[in-house]
């Protein structure tokens, strides 16, 4: 099948959810991927940041091989190794004591709430404006933005929203049943807004003052993606829950809530539970590409490539008037511009890059932490020509 047969198809029977671009992807390697007419591109958005090794990595086809033949599902009625050495390496690569897994980073999401309530006995989280923390009714009502929430009046009460950036509105919307602070390390879908300075250790010492849980969403950023394993190293803080999914499979499915102290045995049997969350193959991926991070030494690709890019894109920043701001942390970047810029993304997948365009005006960049200097090279002369065309 062809782009068009596809895309026709998808338009009779899937529900027209999406705002795709008009392309249909069909196999990949590494950071290339291509589509059903044959066209190649360079991918820097990596699946919505999840594809860290990429497509087909050696590793990660090898680990779905060997398990699939061993275990794919089991449930949670039962035991399985692939689970419990998972959540020991998580533990260790951390400062968290246990871990609950989910398959997404909704679920993952939700459930923090969930646990957080379940520990303070209190029902309201504060979040942030312009925040991304899920699709599900409990998380877009989490979520700072409206044009999520509004089609799907009423919403559950128990959460209270302030600006992102600014601790003292954190301090004063703080109640006596505030359970907790829900706050994304960087606002990715937001348009991968970076928090000021001592922001976060500011929040985390507002939290230790009016004893109320810091939940810290890692969904995007967790992994190596910002240059650290997580991000909350690069702040120096210390969440009581922290929530991961997208790059801890690079690609397979699964998510987690990771907690310390006491807040890590509040839940009780029946409290929560998944279908699919930890199952064998998805907890034997994961624990590869935790692996391979760490072989590959990824982490200082990340910092090293990241930087190269970031330095490329301010130097278009100074030739190109309309670019306001670059901005983000390893191979999570941003530009931010003055005019839409959907069509931006559009020209360069038609020059054989796939970037994305979020909050109405960013261009954001997460690839692929295999990218190399010279896959950036290639894109920022792609990049250079949409920008001296429009």
């Amino acid at each position: 099948m062809n782009n068009k047969e596809i895309i026709d198809l998808d338009s009779k029977y899937i529900m027209q959810t999406y705002g795709r671009q008009p392309i249909a992807l069909t196999h990949g390697e590494g950071v290339l991927i291509w589509d059903a007419d044959g066209n190649q591109y360079t991918d820097f958005f990596a699946g919505i940041a999840v594809n860290a090794l990429g497509q087909s990595h050696p590793k990660i086809i090898e680990t779905i091989q060997k398990q699939a033949e061993k275990l794919i599902h089991a449930s949670n009625v039962y035991y399985t190794e692939e689970q419990v050495k998972l959540a020991k390496k998580l533990v260790e690569i951390t400062i968290f004591d246990r871990v609950f897994y989910a398959n997404s980073g909704a679920e993952a999401n939700e459930g923090a709430i969930k646990l957080a309530r379940k520990y303070t006995g209190k029902g309201e989280i504060i979040a942030t404006n312009n925040s991304f923390h899920g699709r599900t009714l409990v998380t877009v009502t989490a979520t700072g933005q409206d044009k999520y929430k509004e089609p799907f009046k009423p919403l559950p009460p128990g959460f209270k929203h302030v600006p992102f950036g600014d601790s003292k509105a954190i301090a004063d919307a703080i109640s006596e049943d505030t359970a907790g602070i829900l706050i994304e390390a960087i606002q990715g879908e937001g348009g991968v807004i970076v928090p000021p300075e001592n922001y976060l250790k500011e929040v985390e010492a507002i939290c230790r003052e009016k004893d109320v849980l810091l939940i810290l969403d890692e969904v995007q950023t967790g992994f190596g993606r910002t240059g650290e394993m997580f991000a909350y190293e690069l702040y120096g803080i210390k969440p009581d829950i922290m929530t991961i999914a997208k790059a801890l499979g690079s690609g397979y499915p699964i998510g987690g809530i990771l907690a310390r102290g006491e807040v890590a045995n509040a839940f009780d049997y029946g409290d929560h539970g998944s279908t699919f969350g930890g199952n064998p193959l998805g907890c034997a991926v994961a624990m590869t590409v935790i692996d391979t991070i760490k072989d590959e030494n990824l982490l200082e690709n990340s910092k090293t490539v990241g930087k190269y890019l970031k330095n490329k894109l301010n130097q278009l920043k100074e030739k190109y008037d309309f670019i306001i701001d670059v901005r983000g942390s390893g191979l999570f970047l941003a530009v931010e511009i003055n005019r839409e810029s959907a069509e931006f993304a559009n020209k360069m997948r038609e020059k054989g890059f796939l970037i994305n365009s979020t909050a109405g005006n960013v261009l954001r960049f997460a690839p692929p932490l295999i990218i190399t200097t010279n896959h950036v090279d290639h894109m920022i002369v792609a990049l250079d020509e949409v920008f001296s065309e429009i």
